[in-house]
């Protein structure tokens, strides 16, 4: 623990701020059309810049910094820098529940269907692995593994016979934000409070990270922490898959990046992680409708994560 409060970072969380808010204002300046974000003139003009461009910004800041936060409490709760909120099936739950509300309502309550998906997959998981009030780490990872193939068994069926709302549940699971608007925003901001709730148990969970049976010794009630780090990280995932879709590996990226500049204090790796989360997707998406021309983003992060997952693959063994 002292290793830990030897190394706070909060300069680069600092930096990350403003980075942040940078980000915000030249990813608004960029699109398709060309047009500047200062001097503005016009109608048109006005409504490409605040009611297109800014709340996508807006909503891929929040989103990126969901699912960082999401993977940094996945890689504690695990005790693996592979993990990330996608790990106990949450993402195959929300792309199903979307695909339901494409295929039997239109499209309609898309985004709640989404987000209860994202919750039910995660507790599925937690109630097939818990075993006399305990839960085992390495049975909870096996069990997401094999419900998520389920869940995306039952997927495949459903987009076989989806007919004409095939390309809907196509560009659903392959993330983005075409059709951002405001109210997706008021959506987002819940991410904020709901993934800056995990601070309150951060000094638990730095605990936990140097192994279970060490917890409990120091009086962590380790049982009550993983209830609500799985409910709050499925929460938090939940709303970003409502928004945005499945969107992989920032999750991922993010927060074994920062977990390197700022050290493996939660209070401190958290709001980083958030922050370079945030940036990290809001550069993507305007990569993807920029320079890819409105190609999906989470195309954008793939490419980005794939690679970043393979040296991760080949560091970890070749130690």
């Amino acid at each position: 623990m002292d290793e830990i409060k030897k190394k706070p970072g909060y300069a680069a969380i600092i930096v990350l701020t403003a980075l942040a808010a940078a980000t915000v204002v030249i990813c608004t300046g960029f699109g398709p059309a060309g047009i500047p974000f200062f001097g503005l003139s016009g109608n048109t003009t006005v409504l490409i810049i605040y009611d297109i461009r800014l709340p996508r910004v807006i909503a891929a800041m929040f989103v990126g910094a969901g699912l960082a936060a999401a993977g940094v409490v996945m890689q504690g709760l695990f005790r693996n820098s592979m993990a990330d909120p996608y790990l106990l099936g949450t993402s195959s739950g929300g792309a199903l529940g979307a695909s339901l509300a494409i295929v039997l309502l239109g499209g309609a309550f898309r985004s709640i269907l989404a987000f209860f998906g994202c919750l039910a997959a995660s507790f599925i998981v937690y109630g097939i692995a818990q075993k006399g009030g305990r839960v085992n780490v390495e049975q909870l990872l096996l069990t997401g593994i094999a419900v998520s193939m389920f869940f995306s068994a039952i997927l495949s069926a459903l987009m076989y016979s989806a007919g004409q709302n095939l390309h809907q549940i196509l560009f659903w699971l392959m993330g983005g934000f075409w059709n951002i608007s405001w109210d997706d925003v008021k959506v987002g901001i819940i991410i904020l409070p709901a993934a800056l709730a995990l601070l309150v148990f951060s000094r638990e969970l730095n605990i936990f990270s140097m192994g279970e049976e060490d917890a409990i010794h120091l009086g962590v009630n380790t049982e009550r922490l993983k209830i609500f780090l799985l409910a709050a990280s499925s929460l938090i995932t939940g709303l970003a898959v409502a928004i945005a879709g499945c969107i992989g590996f920032v999750g991922l990226i993010t927060p074994h990046i920062m977990r390197h500049i700022v050290g493996p204090d939660h209070r401190v790796l958290i709001p980083a992680s958030m922050l370079a989360g945030g940036i990290l997707l809001a550069l993507s998406d305007t990569v993807a409708r920029t320079v890819g021309n409105e190609v999906p983003v989470g195309v954008v992060t793939a490419f980005l994560g794939a690679p970043f997952f393979i040296w991760l693959l080949k560091r970890r063994y070749a130690a």
